[in-house]
């Protein structure tokens, strides 16, 4: 059972979130709070393996919230529900520690794919946030990247899906979802400074 922790300060979302996480098998909201300020004092005894959170909350900040959630549950994955497209948001929660960013209008199936494709090892993002994350990197030269990973990039950068990625290069959809994972996590830690003053 995976155990699952929302920090969403709108009461109305929260709970539907908390309806869509616990009616998937497998999963379990262990618990839901409106603010980091009640949330973060509990992680350590909740121990979630996924945190669904809003990025503008009331008090400590979602941004500010991600970072500290990940000096406390280094392992926990985190995926943004937020209204915010902007990409300096994107940008600033995936350098802070999320895994994954879905708009609050995804709708009920986005939410548990996005579930499924954590647990399989991939980066959920809707297909907007994806597209605008591959954009805001495409200027820039990839060298901490692979070879096959940029090969990835580049056909995500056109707009294909994992499947037909995954059909084009001869391999599996989780292969694929593992290499989205790692493209994420190494150009969202390398040169994160230097990111900044280039693409924003």
């Amino acid at each position: 059972m995976m155990k699952v922790v929302l920090i969403e300060d709108y009461e109305i979302l929260r709970k539907s979130l908390k309806e869509i996480v616990n009616q998937e098998e497998g999963y379990e909201v262990v618990g839901d709070f409106d603010s980091y300020e009640s949330a973060l004092p509990k992680m350590k005894e909740l121990q979630p393996d996924i945190v669904l959170t809003d990025i503008t909350l009331p008090g400590i900040s979602g941004i500010e919230g991600i970072k500290q959630l990940k000096q406390l549950l280094s392992q926990v994955a985190i995926i943004v529900v937020s209204v915010h497209e902007n990409s300096q948001y994107v940008f600033d929660a995936l350098c802070a520690g999320a895994v994954g960013y879905l708009t609050k209008n995804s709708g009920k199936q986005k939410v548990v794919d996005a579930l499924n494709q954590l647990r399989q090892g991939g980066a959920p993002m809707s297909v907007n946030i994806a597209r605008m994350v591959v954009e805001s990197f495409q200027q820039k030269t990839h060298n901490d990247l692979t070879q096959r990973e940029n090969e990835v990039l580049d056909l995500l950068s056109k707009g294909k899906s994992y499947a037909s990625i995954a059909d084009e290069l001869c391999l599996s959809v989780n292969t694929i979802k593992t290499h989205v994972k790692n493209i994420y996590e190494k150009l969202q830690v390398s040169s994160r400074e230097e990111l900044i003053n280039k693409r924003f």
